[in-house]
Order: structure tokens, then sequence, then C-alpha cells
């Protein structure tokens, strides 16, 4: 496959590269092969020597993106997303999200169901990366697994391993949990199993589910069960995913039945290895972020979540100079929104007030004077490579990386012109202009590049350009009618 247009990707936190009139070439499995200025002699060799595929020429104010990566999604309570969040975590927990995941575990159909509608969700959203928790019965997990590596989705999943009840003795809610430590372990190994064996007949770039250990969280989880998780980990090279320093009830819930926090409770396990995502991170100091980089743990940053559950925001701007690896994630249903584009926002927008408390009261801010704010082209590295570093991915373009990347779907070609519609039909990039009519598309207005309001037609000598500003622009205000469907692994999904 060659694409030629306009890429834009982030390379370093901070760093924007737009990629003008460049060829991409990818492989038949999924790879980028070459990458390069299209009208250099590298990339017309390249073209002669593929002389077979048909060149897809990008429309001018179109680019092509990585796909976002959310690295914290519980996939069962997206059951009931966008309800039932006026309770403090604890509390939530046991009047909503173990009731959801005792249904789903109940009833493989409905989980089938939710899981599928999950699936064309995140992908209307950009998403072709994600982690996810699931609940506690391993087939369900394995209907899960099968969804998204259906779909094709580059997915992480998690069955929940749990062996400490944390149902309150007043609730609706059955006892959600696993028997024993010694259960929980045999069920999280033959998991990783039968996981692994999804997708085996299929060529091993198109293996794109994955599993992940996930110790819901300290309050329920023995030693003996940490520690035997750390093992599995160890032994066959397996990520981790759990909560850490989450909410100010968890939190002293964690000190109130173990004694010491639980940062603490997962080193002592061996469970923060540079294979583990730890969610939220909200109560981590500066030495325990040492802890965190020393031993390559990464953190999904949360903060539509943290801002229901959390005491306090996570301190992103401390994290990331500390150097550790940080990208985003939605939290569903403790978030309500599964659109990585408002967790970018979101993230920015917690920083910069938490930028504003440290101005306004800088002997309680303890920031020795940093700027604790980031701006959207850091948003969007967390959105991209960020979240991919985290899980051993890329998240850019590169040669020998795979192609995952952002494109549009028919459902935008409405307001559009003849020649992008005939390009929608080859499920294409991200539109935020359209040439042929002089404006922007979806809620996007450019009206330097507008007609006067009278005749109609944009002005002759107006030409528009994907510049960092358009970009910004997107960014801000860009919804799903500038994206659809993308490239996964090479492939349309």
């Amino acid at each position: 496959m060659l694409l030629r247009g306009t890429f834009v990707h982030s390379p370093q936190l901070g760093e924007l590269e737009i990629l003008h009139d460049h060829l991409v070439g990818v492989d038949e499995n999924g790879f980028i092969r070459h990458i390069a200025a299209a009208n250099t002699r590298q990339s017309e060799q390249f073209m002669a020597k593929n002389a077979q595929d048909a060149i897809i020429n990008i429309p001018k104010g179109s680019f092509v993106l990585p796909t976002f990566c959310d690295l914290h999604i519980h996939a069962p309570q997206f059951l009931y997303q966008g309800t039932g969040l006026n309770l403090p975590l604890m509390k939530w927990l046991d009047t909503y999200a173990l009731k959801a995941e005792t249904r789903l575990d109940e009833d493989p159909k409905l989980a089938e169901r939710v899981y599928t509608r999950l699936a064309t969700r995140l992908k209307e959203n950009g998403t072709g990366t994600v982690q996810l928790f699931g609940t506690i019965k391993e087939e369900t997990n394995l209907i899960l697994a099968n969804c998204m590596q259906g779909a094709g989705l580059r997915a992480f999943v998690g069955k929940l391993s749990m062996d400490i009840d944390i149902t309150s003795p007043n609730s609706l809610t059955k006892t959600y949990v696993e028997k024993s430590s010694s259960d929980s372990l045999a069920a999280a190994r033959a998991f990783v199993q039968h996981c692994h064996e999804i997708g085996a007949n299929l060529p091993e770039s198109q293996r794109l589910v994955e599993p992940v250990l996930t110790p819901r969280f300290v309050p329920t989880c023995t030693d003996e069960l940490l520690a035997g998780l750390a093992e599995i980990s160890e032994t066959g090279r397996i990520k981790i995913q759990s909560h850490l320093a989450e909410a100010k009830d968890q939190v002293e819930w964690v000190r109130a039945e173990r004694g010491i926090e639980d940062i603490e409770v997962f080193e002592k396990a061996n469970l923060l290895t540079s294979r583990t995502v730890q969610a939220h991170c909200t109560f981590l100091n500066g030495q325990e972020f040492d802890r965190l980089f020393t031993k390559g743990t990464s953190i999904a940053h949360c903060p539509l979540s943290n801002a229901y559950f959390s005491a306090k925001p996570f301190p992103l701007r401390e994290a990331l100079d500390k150097g550790i690896k940080v990208g985003l994630g939605t939290d569903v249903a403790g978030g309500y929104s599964l659109d990585i584009m408002n967790s970018m926002r979101q993230a920015v927008a917690v920083s910069r007030m938490r930028e504003g408390e440290r101005n306004m009261k800088p002997e309680t801010a303890g920031t020795d004077g940093r700027n604790l704010s980031i701006d959207w082209k850091e948003a969007l590295f967390l959105a991209t490579r960020g979240g991919s570093l985290a899980l051993g991915l890329q998240g850019m373009f590169a040669v020998g990386f795979p192609f995952d990347a952002q494109e549009s779907e028919c459902h935008v070609c409405d307001p559009l012109s003849d020649e992008l519609k005939i390009m929608c039909k080859f499920k294409l990039l991200v539109h935020i202009y359209d040439p042929m009519t002089g404006v922007g598309v979806g809620c996007l207005d450019y009206f330097d590049l507008e007609g006067d309001g009278n005749s109609g037609v944009s002005r002759p000598h107006a030409e528009f350009a994907i510049n960092s500003e358009a970009i910004e622009k997107w960014w801000c205000i860009g919804d799903v009618r500038n994206r659809g469907t993308m490239w996964v692994q090479g492939k349309k999904v």
C-alpha cells in the first residue's frame, strides 16, 4: 500500500512534526517500509519497485495521524457509561461497578453485545490501541478479547484477579470475589493461555490481542495473590495493570488494612516493572515517582475520572519531568467519555488550573517554580506516542513501525465535495478542510479562506495550509465528523 500526502505525529514530548507531501509504503504485514518526501529519488525508486500498488493520494486539507491509545478502560462498565457518578470511589464500586461486572459474567450474550458496541465506539473515536480491565470470569474476558480481535483493534485484555471481597454487608450486589489466592492464580494462568490462543492461526503481525495480568487494586488482593501474579508475569513476560494511589478513601483503606502505602505493597510483591501500567497515581509524591521511574513503570493519566473520584489532581508535570512514561486513559465508566480527544483537552485544562494555583499560592504548591501546565502538543503526544510507549509500541510513523493510523469514514461525506466523497470510499484520513468548497469540515470554520458571503466562491488566492495553527484548531474543537475508521497494523478496520 502506498499513500502520498500529509502525515502528522509527535515523536517527542512537545514536538509536532508535519510531514508535507510524503510517500509512505506499507508492506503486506502492516509495517512501514518507506517514508520520505515524495519528490526525492529514494521515493521515486520505491514507487518504481512497487509499481503494482496504486498510490492513494491524500487530498489537500486532510492529514494522517497515529491512532489514539487508551491506556485504561473498564470494559464491563461501558454497560452504564454516563451514569452513576455521584458517590465516592469505594461506595461507587459497590453500588455500580461490581453489579455491572456480575451481570456480564452471568449473561454471555449481554457481554458480547456490550463488548461489540464498545469496539464500535472506540473506532468511531479514533482509538486503535486500548488496554482493558475485564471481569473475574475467564469466559467473559475471552468474549471481550474475541470482540476486540474481530473488530481489528489492538487490545490488551485483563481478567481481574481478586481474592478479597470488598462488597459491603448490606450491598444488593452478590459477593464478587474468587474463592482463594490459589484459585485466582490458576484462573489467571488459564486466561493467559487461552487469550494467547486467540488468533493463533493468524500471521503473527495480525494477532492483535494480548493478555494482561490485572490485580484490581490492593484492597481486593492478598499479598499471596500479588506475589503469585508477579511470578506469572516474570515467567511469561506478561504485562501488568492495576490502580495505584487513586482516591482519598482508597488510600486510607489501604493504610488501615495494610499499615503501609499501596505503592509499597506493589513494590514488595515485585509488581512494579517495565511491563506495568498503573492508573491514576494522584497521591504519589516526588520520591515515589522516582521509584516508578527506576522500575520503568508507566502511568495511565485519567483526568476526567480523577475529577470525580480523587480528592486532588494528578501531578502530571512532575511525573513527566521525572522521565516516567505517561499516557492517557478515559477510565470508562469512572470517566463518562470514550473519546481520547476529551481526555487530551481535560489534561491540559487540569494542568493549567494547577499552574494557576501555583501562581496564586506559590508557598503551598511545592513545585520549585516550575510551570505545571502542559500544552496541546504535549497532550497529543500523550494520546498517541506516550500511551503506545507505555505498552511497548511506537505511536509514530517510521520505517519498521506498524502502520496504525486514523482515517475518516463515509458518514462525514455529506458536506464534502465530490472529490472528497470519492476519497472517502477508500476510507482515508482526518479531514479538516475541503479545498473544493472552501469550507472547513464539521464544526471547523476558516473564515479567511471562505467566500465573501455573496457569491459563495472561495477567495481566489487563498490556499489552505496544514500547519500547527490548523491542527490546534482541530485539536480544540474537532469531533467525530473529522475522523472515522482506521488502519491498525496496515489493515482497514
